[in-house]
């Protein structure tokens, strides 16, 4: 989020794996801090994963338990105004909700111990109204100790606004619903991965002619053709090369040219690669990062991406060529307890 007087200056939310989320100014021509610490904290357990529309901030509290929810503020400027929050599931299928999406009149959250995907109405103020719809993900990848339960990892809106898909990562497969006034309905299996992908992020390009989908398990991305609702497999290529089976997060650089991927637990670091005719991708670096990035992201100019390091309480700040996508570390740290997400 940019301020209304300086472009340059972003407001940046940090969710973290502590006692609350917080907001600081960041300069993203300098690729520095304004100021030496935040601006504001919302004081809320593990708030792991935002979204943020408008001036309203969603933030998931991912909690193993009954106290599992996910919270909506309003940004003021300087500070956060409290809106309300909701239980992500009935008991035993909200626990640990990881990500949370919206278009504005919806509101969709993931659930992975609880295996569910939820959705909400808000409400004309941006208060998420009571739980709409609970849909219970499946089952049927091969690694028993990681598929064993159903387990739901991401949601996100098509770009045409027609539907909202989700990572089923125990059954390997993306699930589709359409979107329709005031709610979703019609479950489909909109994509059969590979065995044993795991499907964690997914990600539209801009045209919305295109998604990828990272496998946390298999560790590559899954690049499909869109278009009316329907996903037609493209490409799969190989993001970690260390069969690590722990990759994370993905994002686009602004101008649609290179695609990044984070990858954990073993060789930790961001993997670049360039996109092509037809979104297709190709091999173009590896940067080696601080441990466990769990997420990052790309300033709006493109010319920084700042990595969640989870296990070293840190946001790790590279600089990024335009016409390489490749990063270079700046040394620059911001130090705070685990984080794991950066957004404007």
């Amino acid at each position: 989020m940019a301020s209304c007087t300086r472009p340059d200056i972003l407001t940046m939310f940090v969710g973290t794996y502590s006692d609350g989320f917080y907001a600081y100014e960041f300069d993203q021509n300098a690729g520095t801090l304004v100021g030496d610490g935040p601006v504001a904290k919302a004081e809320i357990p593990n708030p792991s994963y935002l979204s943020v529309h408008d001036n309203k901030v969603y933030a998931v509290s991912e909690m193993h338990d009954a106290s599992a929810s996910v919270w909506a503020w309003r940004w003021c400027g300087n500070g956060f105004e409290l809106l309300n929050s909701q239980p992500t599931g009935i008991p035993e299928r909200g626990e640990d909700p990881c990500y949370v999406s919206t278009d504005g009149t919806l509101l969709a959250v993931a659930n992975y111990s609880g295996g569910t995907l939820a959705t909400y109405r808000l409400t004309t103020d941006g208060s998420i109204a009571p739980l709409d719809s609970l849909l219970v993900s499946g089952t049927g990848g091969p690694d028993l100790s990681r598929q064993e339960a159903p387990h739901v990892h991401c949601a996100i809106f098509s770009p045409d606004g027609k539907h909202l898909f989700f990572s089923e990562f125990s059954a390997d497969e993306i699930g589709r619903l359409d979107v329709i006034p005031g709610g979703v309905r019609n479950y489909c299996r909109a994509a059969t991965l590979h065995s044993d992908c795991g499907p964690r992020h997914l990600l539209f390009d801009a045209s919305g002619e295109h998604l990828y989908v990272i496998g946390e398990l298999s560790g590559d991305i899954t690049v499909f053709d869109y278009a009316a609702g329907t996903l037609t497999e493209k490409q799969v290529i190989k993001a970690d090369r260390m069969d690590a089976r722990g990759a994370a997060d993905i994002h686009l650089s602004p101008d649609g040219k290179f695609l990044y991927a984070s990858l954990r637990l073993r060789g930790d670091g961001i993997v670049v690669f360039e996109v092509g005719p037809g979104g297709v991708l190709a091999y173009a670096g590896y940067t080696t990062t601080g441990p466990h990035p769990r997420n990052f992201n790309i300033t709006p100019n493109g010319r920084y991406v700042l990595v969640a390091c989870r296990d070293n309480d840190s946001i790790e700040i590279y600089a990024r060529d335009n016409s390489t996508g490749l990063l270079t570390d700046t040394g620059r740290r911001i130090s705070l307890e685990r984080p794991v997400f950066v957004g404007w």
